[in-house]
């Protein structure tokens, strides 16, 4: 019988450790300081990301990507920077590497990842929240945790998916495995990474919004979302029934029966965008 408290441990040490996962590349390491000194220009910070050429293409193609759904196209890194905000570029630019793991290991799972960040704007816009941008990204890294099993816990992750197949649930699953869901490990991750605590929190408690008292509205719309998308059967994930949703959300959020639908209509559109992105991916990977 496995000690889950001791599980959880061994596997909040390892995520420190990050092994199994590629380490931040130095230029990432230099900004990250370099964002966090006051003095820092954006200009600097732009100079910096540009010349590294690997990271600047996935800066530029996620920022023109559907879900950001900027009506001009995004040719500069201080261009990326104006329109997405500093903790946005910050995020993507140290996520980078995990993106490259999830078109490689999953591209279901980047499809599911991606319609829920899209998912999120939309509904953050509608309900003229501050930073929508940001809440998007939380979307793009809700399922994190999902990745991090996949790569760094590869025991563990196939004795979750034995469990989802016997009818487990896929969180109690996780839970009974590592000790922790991929809510927890992808939150644990982003606090490694200094990542704001609202978004920290809101991926911490997509699932259990009880985990969160300053950010439920946050946590609500990728909840919102994430259910929105299991429903529209967009991408894939370890669920094989659409998750139960949480009715609380909705009153958090104020959000009615019908202005879903209008939600899941203005959605669907993003979608078919989408779709075009992650096919160009694919091809690029076969």
């Amino acid at each position: 019988m496995i000690d889950i408290s001791e599980k959880r441990k061994e596997v909040k040490k390892k995520l420190r450790k990050l092994e199994g996962l590629p380490t931040l590349p130095p230029v990432v390491q230099k900004l990250c300081k370099m964002i966090e000194d006051e003095r820092t220009s954006l200009n600097q910070i732009a100079e910096l990301i540009e010349k590294d050429q690997v990271i600047t293409t996935k800066v530029l193609r996620l920022a023109n990507s559907a879900f950001y759904g900027f009506p001009r196209k995004v040719s500069t890194v201080n261009q990326a920077m104006m329109l997405l905000g500093m903790n946005v570029l910050k995020i993507l630019v140290m996520t980078s590497s995990i993106f490259d793991i999830i078109h490689k290991q999953d591209v279901g799972l980047w499809e599911h990842s991606i319609g829920v960040a899209a998912c999120c704007k939309i509904i953050a816009e509608r309900l003229e929240m501050k930073d929508a941008q940001e809440i998007a990204t939380a979307g793009l890294l809700h399922d994190l945790g999902r990745v991090i099993e996949k790569v760094a816990f590869k025991e563990e992750h196939a004795e979750i998916e034995k469990l989802i197949k016997q009818g487990k649930d896929p969180l109690e699953a996780e839970r009974a495995t590592l000790g922790l869901d991929h809510a927890e490990v992808g939150a644990f991750l982003m606090s490694q990474w200094n990542i704001p605590e609202r978004l920290i929190e809101a991926v911490l408690a997509h699932h259990n919004l009880d985990l969160t008292k300053k950010y439920k509205k946050e946590a609500s719309i990728i909840h919102l979302s994430d259910f929105l998308l299991h429903a529209r059967g967009y991408g894939e994930t370890l669920y094989e029934r659409v998750p139960r949703l949480m009715v609380e959300s909705l009153k958090i959020l104020k959000i009615s029966l019908p202005e879903i639908k209008e939600i899941f209509f203005s959605l669907e559109p993003k979608l078919y965008e989408l779709k075009f992105f992650t096919e160009e991916l694919k091809n690029e990977l076969s």
